[in-house]
């Protein structure tokens, strides 16, 4: 009788949760369909640019609903994940070997360089060793997700997190319209060199996504596999950020600081993405298998990117004041003229 009754709590439940994450899914679908459709008419801009745009101003005007967040954020999260494992079908050792030695200098020094920068410069702002150190390494890694990683290695307070991926997120979808036009305007249409620019800056995956496909498909397979390298790099950042957090606190205080259980550094999705990639490199994948993972990678993009429109609130962007604007958009500067002068200097 008692295994009866707990098995109707856990049906209910499961459907209370199923039901609550329906109407933000549905309508980050029905926003995909919508940008599909108007892409016909508006081949250039794309549908993963129409999603994200229309998601951004119906998000914030008519479709302004808590009852949308958590089904917009599986969307956003979710979706975007199982699209990047998928793309890793469609991927070869080939084309990784199209990015080279030098895209991978790059990605090493633009990385460490927009770490030092971003920390000297919010240490000059006046903002903590916290702010400075979440804020170097979410805009030189992978946006919130390094942010959260890096977090409890360094003792950060849920207010310091939360101000930094607030920031991060209005820098990156600032720069996620820019720098295709920026990299058209220097590059014309050399394909690499756009793909290091987006791939190298660009603060979360789906933010390198929605802006490589205001170019076109290559640039998003090549953003990808630059944005992927520095994902992959999260572990090092998280371990030398609690290294040198570990050694501040020690000369600072007489107090022994123990950083916080850390979080799982590489996510789930690289390791797929990888995993796929290595497979089709040595099997070969069926071009059919490789045509659905295409498809559904596709779709799961643009509902993905209407979702992250959709819950993008540009009143906690505003909310936040002038000095963290300053401190964001300086950051950004620095991370595009790194990536240009690197990009000309290793000759990709």
């Amino acid at each position: 009788m008692n295994d009866l009754v707990e098995n109707n709590n856990s049906k209910h439940s499961y459907l209370t949760k199923t039901m609550v994450i329906l109407p933000g899914l549905i309508t980050a679908f029905i926003v995909a369909v919508i940008s599909k459709i108007a892409a016909i008419w508006l081949p250039t801009l794309g549908a993963a640019t129409i999603a994200i745009l229309l998601g951004i101003l119906l998000g914030n005007t008519f479709l302004k609903n808590p009852v949308l967040e958590k089904g917009t954020k599986v969307a956003e999260g979710k979706l975007l994940e199982f699209s990047v494992v998928l793309l890793g079908a469609t991927v070869t050792f080939q084309t990784i070997a199209q990015i080279g030695i030098p895209g991978g200098i790059f990605i090493l020094l633009q990385m460490s360089l927009t770490i030092v920068a971003s920390y000297i410069l919010g240490k000059k702002m006046q903002f903590s060793d916290n702010m400075s150190l979440l804020m170097a390494g979410g805009n030189a890694v992978c946006g919130s997700s390094a942010v959260a990683s890096i977090a409890p290695t360094i003792n950060a307070k849920e207010e310091e997190k939360g101000q930094i991926i607030t920031l991060v997120n209005l820098l990156g979808t600032i720069l996620m319209l820019l720098l295709p036009i920026i990299g058209s305007l220097l590059y014309g249409s050399n394909i690499l060199t756009k793909s290091a620019l987006i791939g190298g800056i660009l603060q979360s995956v789906g933010q390198v996504v929605a802006s490589a496909s205001m170019v076109n498909g290559d640039v998003v397979e090549l953003a990808m596999l630059f944005k992927i390298m520095r994902i992959m790099l999260l572990v090092v950042v998280v371990y030398f950020f609690g290294r040198f957090k570990h050694q501040r606190s020690a000369v600072t205080s007489d107090v022994e600081v123990t950083p916080k259980k850390k979080n799982s550094a590489l996510p789930w999705y690289v390791v797929g993405f990888v995993l796929f990639c290595v497979i089709n490199s040595l099997v070969h994948l069926p071009a059919q298998l490789s045509e659905t993972a295409h498809f559904f990678s596709g779709w799961f993009e643009i509902t993905a990117l209407a979702a992250i429109g959709l819950r993008l609130d540009f009143q906690k962007f505003f909310k936040e004041g002038k000095r963290f604007l300053i401190y964001g958009l300086s950051v950004g500067v620095i991370q595009v003229i790194l990536a240009i002068t690197l990009i000309s200097l290793l000759g990709i």
